[in-house]
Formats: C-alpha cells, structure tokens, sequence
C-alpha cells in the first residue's frame, strides 16, 4: 500500500488544483478576496490588507457595457461604470456589473485577482515614493 493519498499527492504536485478541488487546508488563513458593496453606491475592492474604493459616476447613453470583472455585455441598467484614483494624476475607469454577487461567482477567484491586481497595482505605484 501506498503511504501517499490522492489528496496529499495532489496538494504536493498541483497545489491549485487541490485548492479548487479540497479548498485550503483546515487552519490556513484564506486571504480576503472580493468586490462589497458600501455607502452612497460606492464598491469595495478588497484583496487581503488592500483596499480600493470605487466611486460610481453617472451614466450617459443608453448602450450596452461589458463588464471588466466577468467579461459579460449588460444593459445599462445591469452595469455602472466607476472610477478610481490610481495615482495623483490618474483616474482608472472600470465598468462592473451592478449586481456584484452573480458577477463575482461568473469571474470566478482567477478573474477578481486580475481584476485587483490591475487596479491595485496602479494605485501602489504612487504610493510606494
């Protein structure tokens, strides 16, 4: 017999997998990962100690958006668009569904860790002097 699971055989080789698959390991602290609603319309994004406050702007048009989260086209009333200030001069404008439950389950953990790097990336840089 083997002394080796399936599951520790796979927590070893393919660690993400064996995430997806089993989830963490009991007793390991799992990062904080997610967009929240808050006051006045305003969105959180928060990936672990950092946060990223999205203001909503108002809308023009009557054309449909594509959401930078889950890559899926909505009507204007379904998406807003937000911005947020990277650094002093500059403003990133991203365009997010508005029901942000359904949104964040399509994105999946892979797509809101894109999203918060790229927005959390730019508003490091002109923190960092």
């Amino acid at each position: 017999m083997s002394d080796h699971s399936e599951r520790d055989l796979l927590r070893e080789l393919f660690p993400d997998t064996a995430r997806e698959l089993f989830g963490s390991l009991p007793g390991t602290p799992v990062p904080t990962l997610g967009l929240y609603p808050v006051a006045d319309g305003r969105m959180a994004l928060v990936s672990g100690g950092r946060l990223a406050e999205l203001e909503p702007i108002e809308q023009k048009g009557t054309r449909a958006a594509h959401c930078d989260l889950c890559h899926v086209t909505r009507s204007r009333s379904e998406a807003g668009i937000f911005r947020v200030r990277a650094t002093e001069r500059t403003t990133l404008y991203l365009t997010l569904c508005l029901n942000t439950e359904h949104c964040q389950r399509r994105a999946g953990r892979q797509g809101l860790e894109a999203l918060a790097e790229r927005v959390l990336q730019r508003s490091a840089v002109g923190q960092e002097d």
